[in-house]
């Protein structure tokens, strides 16, 4: 059966991985740019600043995706405009069909104009407050290192500092290579000592051994991506016939893959939709979940993830569903609180759906 953009985008979705300085919308960057007085943005036409952030993004390159970062960073450098950015992506969220969604970024590229970490951590989540307040969808906060920086472990006590207020993760993103993750093993110790949670960008721009060290140095209870699992994986005939020592854990434990799958065809982590290592993965029943990693930069939404996924590997409803239960699962919210999301908004959400496509029609 094929599903159309407007039934995808009813679907009830769970997001885990979406980065905060990714999804500005073009006007709103031109406004707040007219406001800071940052100059050097490429052009001040909205539609044809979002086809610039693309056409950079979309060039096979991890580095050449994060080269449009330097102008969403530069507007984001007070509170209001960090507020405003962190509500307008509820809002947008929620009329993609987003019930609840983890955002990320990394508070030290928001201090170059005086303000401080808990300044930038505060002005996020009073945002995502207010957002959720007029549209309804939960939100957490992850809170990023940059691998090239030296200040993990002070990223890693912001994020604990206001995990009561609104903060529910801690990650590692950035280039990954000549960065491993077992530099910031300090970060992830304390981390773990507190009993928080723990996702690392791993296996996007390097091989397997990114993501070993991500679970077994740093302890990861997610991985961002995890496209280069798939190199421990023997594939034949487009399926798999043997897993290696590492995927085998990773399924075992059912550690969460937080899959992006048109961005990881715009850095080149795959090279095309057909070829990524997704439908192996799935098929495998490894836990992965479908996001959107910067919706500005690969010019995407949930509804156009979900729409790749079902125009390339055929996902039906009761795939989505499947994946949406396993994305919440996979949440960092309180046991309780993710099970409500599932039986009460959720598994509700999808029978309404599907009920409403068995319907007889009406003379």
């Amino acid at each position: 059966m094929k599903l159309d953009p407007s039934l995808l985008r009813k679907l009830p979705k769970v997001l885990l991985h979406e980065h905060l300085d990714g999804v500005l919308r073009p006007q709103t960057i031109i406004e707040l740019a007219a406001a800071t007085g940052y100059a050097n943005l490429p052009t001040g036409d909205p539609e044809a600043l979002g086809q610039w952030f693309h056409q950079g993004a979309n060039q096979g390159s991890l580095a050449k995706y994060l080269e449009g970062f330097q102008h969403t960073i530069a507007v984001m450098q007070t509170e209001e405009a960090l507020e405003r950015v962190a509500y307008e992506q509820g809002e947008d969220l929620s009329r993609d069909g987003v019930v609840y969604y983890e955002t990320r970024f990394a508070p030290i590229f928001h201090t170059t104009q005086g303000l401080t970490h808990q300044q930038v951590v505060a002005s996020v989540l009073k945002g995502m407050t207010r957002a959720r307040q007029d549209f309804g969808t939960h939100a957490g906060l992850i809170i990023c290192a940059m691998r090239n920086m030296n200040v993990s472990l002070e990223m890693a006590e912001l994020a604990v500092d206001f995990r009561e207020r609104g903060v529910v993760g801690f990650d590692l993103a950035g280039e990954e290579g000549g960065y491993p993750p077992k530099k910031h093993v300090d970060a992830f110790h304390y981390i773990q000592r507190e009993n928080f949670n723990i996702t690392i960008h791993a296996g996007e721009g390097f091989g397997k051994e990114s993501i070993w060290q991500a679970i077994q140095y740093c302890g990861a209870h997610r991985i961002g991506h995890g496209t280069r699992l798939i190199d421990d994986i023997a594939v034949a005939n487009g399926k798999a016939v043997k897993l290696g020592d590492l995927a085998q854990y990773v399924l075992d434990k059912r550690i969460p893959l937080e899959i992006c799958l048109i961005s990881n065809v715009h850095t080149g982590a795959t090279p095309s939709l057909e070829q990524h290592p997704f439908k192996i993965l799935y098929q495998e029943k490894f836990r992965v979940t479908l996001n959107t990693d910067n919706r500005l930069m690969s010019n995407t939404t949930m509804t156009r993830e979900f729409e790749a996924a079902h125009e390339a590997f055929g996902l039906t409803i009761e795939d989505f569903e499947k994946i949406t239960i396993n994305a919440m699962k996979s949440a960092f919210l309180p046991y309780g609180q993710r099970c409500d999301i599932i039986y009460k908004t959720i598994k509700p959400g999808y029978a309404r759906i599907r009920a409403s496509l068995t319907e007889p029609e009406r003379n």
